[in-house]
Protein backbone atom coordinates (compact mmCIF):
# COMPACT_ATOMS: atom_id res chain seq x y z
CA UNK A 1 0.00 0.00 0.00
CA UNK A 2 1.55 3.12 -1.13
CA UNK A 3 1.52 6.60 1.28
CA UNK A 4 1.99 10.01 0.60
CA UNK A 5 2.67 12.63 2.68
CA UNK A 6 2.55 16.29 2.51
CA UNK A 7 5.70 18.36 4.39
CA UNK A 8 5.76 21.80 5.07
CA UNK A 9 9.23 23.27 4.48
CA UNK A 10 9.15 26.61 4.45
CA UNK A 11 7.06 30.00 5.25
CA UNK A 12 7.54 33.36 4.22
CA UNK A 13 6.31 36.56 5.20
CA UNK A 14 6.15 39.03 2.89
CA UNK A 15 5.54 42.45 5.05
CA UNK A 16 7.61 44.97 6.80
CA UNK A 17 6.40 43.74 10.46
CA UNK A 18 8.56 41.42 12.40
CA UNK A 19 6.38 39.88 14.84
CA UNK A 20 3.77 37.10 14.22
CA UNK A 21 1.33 34.71 15.46
CA UNK A 22 0.65 32.37 12.74
CA UNK A 23 -1.33 29.44 11.98
CA UNK A 24 -2.61 27.21 9.24
CA UNK A 25 -5.98 25.81 8.51
CA UNK A 26 -6.06 22.87 6.73
CA UNK A 27 -8.92 21.52 4.06
CA UNK A 28 -7.98 18.47 2.75
CA UNK A 29 -10.06 15.12 0.79
CA UNK A 30 -11.39 12.93 3.38
CA UNK A 31 -9.59 9.07 3.14
CA UNK A 32 -12.39 7.63 2.45
CA UNK A 33 -15.13 9.08 2.07
CA UNK A 34 -15.49 10.67 -1.38
CA UNK A 35 -18.04 13.03 -0.76
CA UNK A 36 -16.30 14.25 2.83
CA UNK A 37 -13.34 16.65 3.13
CA UNK A 38 -11.83 16.85 6.60
CA UNK A 39 -10.39 20.28 8.14
CA UNK A 40 -7.94 21.47 10.84
CA UNK A 41 -5.93 24.20 12.48
CA UNK A 42 -2.45 23.65 12.85
CA UNK A 43 -0.16 24.06 15.00
CA UNK A 44 -1.30 24.73 18.53
CA UNK A 45 0.53 27.03 20.21
CA UNK A 46 0.71 29.26 16.98
CA UNK A 47 4.44 30.10 15.20
CA UNK A 48 5.83 33.02 17.02
CA UNK A 49 7.84 35.08 14.40
CA UNK A 50 9.92 37.49 16.17
CA UNK A 51 12.27 39.69 14.20
CA UNK A 52 15.57 38.42 14.73
CA UNK A 53 14.43 35.38 12.00
CA UNK A 54 13.05 37.69 9.14
CA UNK A 55 10.21 36.51 8.14
CA UNK A 56 11.02 33.24 7.51
CA UNK A 57 10.32 30.23 9.12
CA UNK A 58 12.34 26.94 8.42
CA UNK A 59 10.75 23.78 8.99
CA UNK A 60 13.19 21.68 7.98
CA UNK A 61 15.99 20.97 10.25
CA UNK A 62 19.32 20.85 8.52
CA UNK A 63 21.05 17.23 8.12
CA UNK A 64 20.52 14.23 6.50
CA UNK A 65 17.05 12.47 6.30
CA UNK A 66 15.41 14.90 8.34
CA UNK A 67 11.81 15.84 7.36
CA UNK A 68 9.64 19.26 7.64
CA UNK A 69 6.51 19.90 9.21
CA UNK A 70 3.99 16.99 8.54
CA UNK A 71 0.34 18.02 7.35
CA UNK A 72 -1.00 14.42 6.40
CA UNK A 73 0.14 11.12 5.51
CA UNK A 74 -2.44 8.67 3.96
CA UNK A 75 -2.81 5.72 1.81
CA UNK A 76 -2.80 6.99 -1.93
CA UNK A 77 -5.83 7.88 -4.06
CA UNK A 78 -7.10 4.90 -6.17
CA UNK A 79 -7.33 7.97 -8.30
CA UNK A 80 -3.75 9.64 -7.60
CA UNK A 81 -4.70 12.73 -7.23
CA UNK A 82 -5.56 14.94 -3.64
CA UNK A 83 -6.76 18.40 -3.16
CA UNK A 84 -5.27 20.20 -0.45
CA UNK A 85 -6.48 24.17 0.69
CA UNK A 86 -4.06 25.90 2.54
CA UNK A 87 -5.11 28.77 4.52
CA UNK A 88 -2.89 31.01 6.38
CA UNK A 89 -4.15 33.36 9.68
CA UNK A 90 -2.15 35.83 12.00
CA UNK A 91 -4.26 35.64 15.42
CA UNK A 92 -4.34 38.81 16.89
CA UNK A 93 -5.33 37.22 20.81
CA UNK A 94 -2.80 35.78 22.78
CA UNK A 95 -4.30 32.47 23.14
CA UNK A 96 -5.83 30.54 20.65
CA UNK A 97 -7.76 27.12 21.40
CA UNK A 98 -7.77 24.26 18.13
CA UNK A 99 -10.11 22.57 19.54
CA UNK A 100 -12.63 25.44 20.00
CA UNK A 101 -12.03 26.87 16.61
CA UNK A 102 -13.49 23.37 15.19
CA UNK A 103 -16.20 22.85 17.48
CA UNK A 104 -16.56 26.66 16.00
CA UNK A 105 -16.50 26.23 12.51
CA UNK A 106 -19.15 22.95 13.22
CA UNK A 107 -21.72 25.13 14.26
CA UNK A 108 -20.91 27.47 11.85
CA UNK A 109 -21.73 24.87 9.39
CA UNK A 110 -24.29 23.44 10.87
CA UNK A 111 -25.74 20.03 9.15
CA UNK A 112 -22.93 20.07 6.42
CA UNK A 113 -20.49 19.32 9.81
CA UNK A 114 -20.26 15.99 11.03
CA UNK A 115 -17.80 14.47 13.58
CA UNK A 116 -14.77 15.41 15.31
CA UNK A 117 -12.13 12.87 14.82
CA UNK A 118 -8.39 12.11 15.62
CA UNK A 119 -5.79 10.34 13.88
CA UNK A 120 -7.24 10.29 10.35
CA UNK A 121 -4.60 11.20 8.13
CA UNK A 122 -1.20 9.96 10.31
CA UNK A 123 -1.09 13.02 12.68
CA UNK A 124 -2.75 14.07 16.11
CA UNK A 125 -4.60 16.82 15.20
CA UNK A 126 -8.27 16.49 15.69
CA UNK A 127 -10.22 17.18 12.21
CA UNK A 128 -13.95 18.28 11.37
CA UNK A 129 -15.61 16.13 9.20
CA UNK A 130 -17.59 18.19 6.68
CA UNK A 131 -19.36 18.08 3.57
CA UNK A 132 -17.68 18.86 0.05
CA UNK A 133 -20.50 20.84 -0.77
CA UNK A 134 -19.78 23.82 1.73
CA UNK A 135 -15.79 24.08 1.23
CA UNK A 136 -16.88 26.91 -0.61
CA UNK A 137 -18.28 28.60 2.26
CA UNK A 138 -15.13 28.34 4.25
CA UNK A 139 -13.42 31.30 3.30
CA UNK A 140 -16.32 33.22 4.00
CA UNK A 141 -16.60 31.71 7.37
CA UNK A 142 -12.75 32.88 8.24
CA UNK A 143 -13.73 36.52 6.73
CA UNK A 144 -15.65 36.70 10.31
CA UNK A 145 -12.57 36.09 12.52
CA UNK A 146 -10.72 39.03 13.64
CA UNK A 147 -7.73 37.96 12.74
CA UNK A 148 -5.23 38.88 9.94
CA UNK A 149 -6.11 36.32 6.49
CA UNK A 150 -3.44 35.87 4.64
CA UNK A 151 -5.32 33.97 2.07
CA UNK A 152 -5.30 30.55 0.36
CA UNK A 153 -3.16 28.12 -0.97
CA UNK A 154 -4.21 24.88 -2.82
CA UNK A 155 -1.44 22.55 -2.89
CA UNK A 156 -3.23 20.12 -5.22
CA UNK A 157 -1.10 17.16 -6.53
CA UNK A 158 -1.79 14.39 -8.88
CA UNK A 159 0.84 11.92 -9.12
CA UNK A 160 2.25 11.46 -12.03
CA UNK A 161 4.92 10.09 -13.72
CA UNK A 162 7.48 12.50 -12.37
CA UNK A 163 6.90 10.69 -8.90
CA UNK A 164 8.86 7.54 -10.58
CA UNK A 165 12.70 8.79 -10.68
CA UNK A 166 11.77 10.81 -7.47
CA UNK A 167 10.17 9.79 -4.43
CA UNK A 168 9.62 13.38 -3.22
CA UNK A 169 9.20 16.90 -4.74
CA UNK A 170 9.21 20.46 -3.28
CA UNK A 171 6.39 22.94 -4.91
CA UNK A 172 5.71 26.65 -4.05
CA UNK A 173 3.45 29.16 -4.14
CA UNK A 174 2.64 32.41 -2.65
CA UNK A 175 -1.33 33.02 -0.85
CA UNK A 176 -3.84 34.88 -2.40
CA UNK A 177 -2.85 37.73 -0.55
CA UNK A 178 0.78 37.97 -1.84
CA UNK A 179 1.98 38.59 1.90
CA UNK A 180 3.19 35.42 2.16
CA UNK A 181 4.75 32.39 0.28
CA UNK A 182 5.21 28.76 1.43
CA UNK A 183 7.52 26.21 0.01
CA UNK A 184 5.76 22.16 0.64
CA UNK A 185 7.06 18.64 -0.21
CA UNK A 186 4.85 15.53 -1.39
CA UNK A 187 6.73 12.53 -0.91
CA UNK A 188 5.91 8.79 -1.79
CA UNK A 189 6.59 6.00 0.35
Amino acid sequence: MTKIRLEFEELTIHRPKKRWNMYFIIVAQHPTEEDKMILTTTPEPYIRIKPRIGNIIDFEPEGEGVDGFLVLKRKMPADRRLNVLVYLRHSRNSTRNAGEFLMDMKGKLGVDAFEIVSDIVGTTNSWLVISKSVVSSIGAILAKIPDRDFGMISVYEEFGPEFENQTELDRSNRFTSGDASLVWSWSIA
